[in-house]
Parts: C-alpha cells; sequence; structure tokens
C-alpha cells in the first residue's frame, strides 16, 4: 500500500497526517508553537518553531501510523496564509516571521487602497489588503526596518519556509501568492504593475509553480531529520483553505465550506475569477490550476471562545471547551437578550476595519457563563451569515457548506450555525482535511493520482459525513435577532475607532 505525508502549518500548531493511497487517515502528529507579541497589535513568530515542530510532529505521525518512514512516498504542504518569513541566501531567518494576525499595518492598507484604488484591486489582485498581508506588511518594513529588508533574499509564506529546509528550493505556488494582494489572480503571476506602484522589493517575491508539482526532492539531511526516504517528491502545497478543499472534492461551484478554527472562514469554489465590486470578500486563486475560489474571512472566531476560556482561569484545562458548550447548550436561543460581536483584533470579512473591537451588547445581572459562551457562538455564526449572504448577493448558489474545525465539531455550536445560516452542515467523519489536502497534493506531484478530478472523485466516493440540519422555528427566531446584529456594529463604529486611537 503506498502512503503519503501532510503537513499542515496552522497558526498555532503543525498537524502532519499520514494517510494511505484511498484516502484513509492512518496517523496524525501535533506540536504547538507560540505567537509572540512584542508590542501591542504584534503578531509574531519563529520560522524555526515551524521547521522544528514539523519534525517532532512527522515522526509522532508515522509512529501513530505504525509506520517506516520507508513507505512515504510523498510530501505535500498546506499552511498558514498572508504571513511571511524573511530569510537569507542560506535561507536563515532574518528576524521573526510576521503573521496574519498581525495589525500593525493600518495606515499601510489605506495607503495601498488610495495608490492603487477600488478598480484596480478587484480586478487584478481580487481582494482588498488587509492588515497582516504581504504588501502592507512590506510596505511598513520599508518605513520602520529597512535595514532588513535590504539584508534578506526572500520573503517565504510559512509553508514554503519548511519546505526549503527538506529540498533547499525557494518557490511558493498561486494560492498563497494570491493572498498577498501583490498578485495578478487571473494571470496567476505576480503583479508587475502593483509591486511599482506599491514600491515592492521585487527581488524577495519567491518564483510561483503550481500546488501539485514537486518544488524539489528531499534532501538527505531532512530525510535523517523526519525518518523518511531521501529522493522523494516534495510538492509546492496550498494555502489552508485551497488545501482543505481539494481533500473535500471542493472544485465546482454548488457546495462551500465552512470552518470555524482560530480565525472563521467562508468558502465558495470558482470556475472563474470573481472579486467583489466592494472588496468584502477575498477572491484567491485555488490549488487546481484552473480554479478560484471567494473566501470571507473573520479574524476571531474559535479565538473568542479561546479568549473566554483563559480569562476564567479555564487554559489549562483539558475539558474547559467541552464543560463550555454544556453551560451554553442549556441556554435559550438568543442568549436571553446578549449579543456578541467578535471583533477582538479588528475584522476582515465584511466589514474590512482593523479598528474594530469586540463587544457584548445587552449584559445584564441575570446573564451567567453559559450565555456568554452562546452570545460568542451565535455571534460568530451571524458573522458568518454576513460573509454568505454576500457571496449570494454575487450570483454564488450555495446549497449546503461541509463543516470543519474544532469549532464546529461541537453540536451546540454546529447546531446554532446551521440555524442561523439556514443551510445544512455536513460534517466530514474524516479529520484533518487540510492535512490530507496536503498529502494529495504530494500525491499528485508523485504520480500517485493523475488530476486533481481523481482526488475530488475519491473525496466524494470516501464521503460519509453527519449532516446537521437548519430548525425551521429557530431558524426564524435567528433571522430576527440576525436584524439587530447588523444594527450594532454601525452604532458602535465611531466609538470603537475613538478608543482604538487611545
Amino acid at each position: 500500500m503506498t502512503h503519503l505525508l501532510g503537513i499542515d502549518l496552522g497558526t498555532s500548531s503543525v498537524k502532519v497526517v499520514v494517510i494511505d493511497e484511498t484516502g484513509r487517515l492512518l496517523g496524525v502528529g501535533n506540536r504547538e508553537y507560540p505567537i509572540h507579541t512584542p508590542r501591542p497589535n504584534w503578531a509574531e513568530q519563529d520560522p524555526e518553531d515551524w521547521r522544528r515542530a514539523s519534525i517532532d510532529a512527522a515522526r509522532q505521525a508515522l509512529t501513530r501510523a505504525g509506520l517506516s518512514g520507508e513507505s512515504i512516498v510523498s510530501i505535500g504542504f498546506s499552511g498558514q496564509m498572508h504571513g511571511f518569513a524573511l530569510v537569507d541566501e542560506a535561507g536563515a531567518p532574518v528576524g521573526p516571521a510576521i503573521i496574519w494576525p498581525d495589525q500593525r499595518s493600518v495606515t499601510e492598507v489605506q495607503e495601498i487602497t488610495d495608490l492603487l484604488g477600488v478598480g484596480t484591486l478587484a480586478d487584478v489582485a481580487g481582494t482588498a489588503p488587509a492588515t497582516g498581508f504581504l504588501a502592507p506588511t512590506m510596505r511598513w518594513l520599508r518605513k520602520h526596518d529597512a535595514a532588513r529588508l535590504d539584508a534578506s533574499h526572500a520573503a517565504l509564506m510559512p509553508k514554503d519556509y519548511v519546505r526549503l529546509h527538506l529540498t533547499g528550493e525557494m518557490a511558493t505556488d498561486a494560492s498563497d501568492a494570491s493572498a498577498t494582494a501583490a498578485f495578478d489572480q487571473r494571470r496567476r503571476a505576480w503583479s508587475q504593475d502593483i509591486i511599482a506602484r506599491l514600491d515592492l522589493p521585487a527581488r524577495l517575491l519567491p518564483r510561483v509553480i503550481g500546488s501539485a508539482d514537486a518544488a524539489g526532492t528531499l534532501m538527505p539531511k531532512a530525510a535523517d531529520a523526519l525518518g523518511l526516504r531521501a529522493g522523494i517528491p516534495v510538492a509546492t502545497g496550498a494555502a489552508d483553505q485551497a488545501a482543505q478543499a481539494v481533500a473535500n472534492g471542493l472544485l465546482d461551484p454548488g457546495f462551500g465550506a465552512i470552518t470555524i478554527g482560530t480565525g472563521g472562514q467562508l468558502f465558495m469554489p470558482l470556475t472563474t475569477p470573481r472579486a467583489d465590486p466592494q472588496l468584502r470578500l477575498h477572491t484567491f486563486c485555488h490549488g487546481h490550476p484552473a480554479r478560484w475560489y471567494a473566501l470571507g474571512a473573520m479574524l476571531s472566531a474559535g479565538l473568542s471562545l479561546r479568549w473566554l476560556r483563559n480569562t476564567i482561569g479555564m487554559a489549562n484545562d483539558p475539558d474547559a471547551y467541552p464543560k463550555l458548550a454544556a453551560l451554553a447548550a442549556n441556554v435559550p436561543p438568543g442568549a436571553d437578550g446578549l449579543l456578541f460581536l467578535p471583533y477582538l483584533v479588528g475584522e476582515r470579512s465584511p466589514i474590512m476595519d482593523p479598528r474594530a473591537r469586540g463587544t457584548f451588547v445587552g449584559l445584564a445581572l441575570r446573564h451567567e457563563l453559559g450565555h456568554l459562551v452562546r452570545a460568542i457562538m451565535e455571534g460568530v455564526a451571524f458573522a458568518m451569515r454576513q460573509i454568505l449572504d454576500i457571496m449570494l448577493d454575487l450570483g454564488g448558489p450555495v446549497e449546503g457548506m461541509l463543516a470543519a474545525g474544532n469549532g464546529l465539531g461541537s453540536d451546540v455550536w454546529r447546531q446554532l450555525t446551521a440555524d442561523i445560516l439556514n443551510r445544512p452542515l455536513r460534517l466530514s467523519q474524516q479529520g484533518e482535511r487540510s492535512g490530507a489536502g496536503a498529502a494529495f497534493l504530494g500525491g499528485i506531484a508523485a504520480g500517485v493520482y493523475p488530476d486533481f478530478e481523481a482526488v475530488r472523485d475519491l473525496a466524494k466516493r470516501a464521503a460519509s459525513p453527519i449532516l446537521t440540519e437548519p430548525d425551521p422555528a429557530r431558524a426564524r427566531f435567528y433571522d430576527e435577532r440576525y436584524g439587530r446584529f447588523l444594527e450594532v456594529y454601525p452604532a458602535l463604529r465611531p466609538v470603537m475607532h475613538e478608543l482604538h486611537g487611545e
């Protein structure tokens, strides 16, 4: 039996999966790493933490799968989006990586919008710039740390940094590059016009190759560290959302995906690039070379519940989330008049406001911890509905959605999300879809699968999801409550911005 390895480099941890050629998950390894916040609104990581954690997690995955590394025929990658690490010619980090939750480039985001205009951003980049994206962060570095840019040889997205140290080759793919605001998503190439107009250092941008192309082969030293055979192909890989779509067979419009992890995403496949003219959503390149996707991305989905967990002193309780979900289950829909805006670190889709802030509205003496938990869950789902409504306005049919991420693994959170969206959610019983997508990309690079369509067909045959249908009565109730939710941010926006400036 042929075995494939996928490395999914997330925001707070790396997960490494081993699958067989049928897609069956055999073993998972996991290693966490910290996010450093040396100043308010900064978010950084040590790229070497990514590399070391990937090695440890890969060995753990092989052990749990009960396999020798000799049976692995390829490696593929999935990774967190937007952020990057600067490296020198030898591939060593030039300072910490600046990752997607980073908020330091608020001024640069507005500069880019003013310089390029909404038309160019929509037609060429397919996305508005946002804090944490490569383009505004590069402009910030040019102003505040130019020496660091001058000392660097390349800017590598997280997955690309780890892959460099496996293959010795520097490259990225279109799915990650299109999430920088400096990429021509139609041509699937760096936009020389945008790069010139923004005065970005073009020499630092890596070459772009296919997500399922072999970016190189596994070097002997890296093979020894991982416990694998040297010389096996290593696929370029894809951004995490594109990778999960590959594993779930989401290549064609009509069925989307919703994820509640640290952040939250709503994903819709496209056969042609179609950008929101108001830039409330992103349009990015898929891992498939002839597909794109619309993405609504929120910053504090599961992160909102994690904040509450840590604030009440449950950070070290391994059963914290099930306990909190049980409390929420005993609170009626609407949390007895309590609303929550999940904007703890600003927000991207659909309001695109880095100065937005989270808030509870309607807090009363009668409210207990369970009300706070349910209000957070509902607030995240309401924000997801805002994204879905825009996708529907753009003409994209969404019959139902695959549910992913630890948040939607909760029966309570998944049910109220189905009710609020008024769409069925299909929770895959196959775990680690971004990691599996990474492994499938490696399988295409190695010739195990002829193309993306073969993987799609395999995913459809293997699917046996848990279906969560919306309850009609609760859907009607939430439809009315959603109207109240939509009123809160516009009313509080001036106050949020004023407080942000203090």
